[in-house]
């Protein structure tokens, strides 16, 4: 027996595009359904900035620690919208094939790709969609006080992604899937002495980048980035106007300070677009 072949076979790696499998997606559709009327009971607005065909890269703010409702519910009004054959794939932290890969072998076939320039690079030229939340895991785990702010951790690949492909962008957003598990502050430093005590000495072979302290469930309190079981709270969730840029090429992806003022536009206007979205939300 090849070993080899059916190990990738049962975890799929996340380094093709066939991997995704309409069926797969098909047969979850009635699950998300559910949860998506009756769980997180999700209002959904800005459809109409999403055109009918063409690539797209589509950048978000994440919550809700590893589970990450809205992804899921964001997803679901996708396939639900422009049907499961129109690909839509999402960039995942390549951590994920070490630390879950059940949950990596689940998630590609959904549409997940490695977080890797020549993934979302293939998909943009297939004509497909990119989903890419550049936050990762500061993002998902940031304190409940900041729920209501835009953290993309100063990442800038998907911008250059975006301008190198001539892509627009359009960011999407939410309210209340940050409320689905409660993050009362980030303890990586301390975890970090531990780990070099002998504490945790499985901490730092996959660097977790935050070590999250949080109310939610399973765990009712729960410490370290671990999966977790989101609360029944109400999302809404917003697709925002394009982000146009002036300048797109390599030239405009290799220059750095053109880079850094074109993440600042897309910064600022998602957080309007956030603050906007929190009002509309109350009322």
């Amino acid at each position: 027996m090849n070993t080899k072949h059916n190990t990738q076979s049962q975890y799929r790696q996340g380094w093709s595009l066939d991997e995704r499998d309409p069926k797969f997606i098909a047969s979850l559709m009635p699950y998300w359904k559910w949860f998506y009327k009756y769980y997180f009971r999700v209002k959904t607005d800005g459809w109409h900035h999403i055109p009918e065909k063409g690539p797209l890269l589509l950048v978000g703010s994440h919550n809700g620690g590893l589970a990450s409702p809205d992804t899921s519910m964001m997803m679901y009004d996708w396939f639900s919208r422009f049907g499961i054959e129109r690909p839509a794939y999402g960039l995942m932290h390549q951590s994920i094939w070490t630390i879950n890969p059940s949950a990596a072998n689940f998630a590609v076939q959904v549409g997940a790709v490695r977080a890797h320039s020549r993934m979302g690079i293939a998909a943009l030229k297939r004509g497909a969609s990119v989903l890419v939340y550049p936050g990762g895991a500061q993002d998902v785990f940031r304190p409940y006080t900041n729920r209501h702010k835009i953290e993309l951790a100063g990442r800038k690949g998907f911008l250059k992604l975006a301008l190198r492909e001539k892509s627009p962008i359009i960011p999407v957003i939410s309210v209340g899937a940050h409320e689905t598990l409660i993050i009362l502050g980030d303890c990586y430093q301390q975890a970090k002495q531990m780990n070099e005590w002998g504490i945790l000495p499985w901490l730092f072979n996959v660097d977790p980048e935050v070590f999250p302290l949080y109310l939610g469930l399973p765990w009712g309190i729960g410490i370290g980035p671990l999966p977790n079981f989101p609360l029944p709270v109400a999302i809404h969730t917003r697709v925002c106007p394009p982000i146009i840029f002036k300048r797109y090429g390599r030239e405009a992806a290799s220059d750095r300070f053109y880079v850094d003022a074109c993440y600042e536009l897309v910064r600022s206007q998602m957080q309007q677009h956030l603050d906007q979205l929190v009002i509309d939300s109350k009322n």
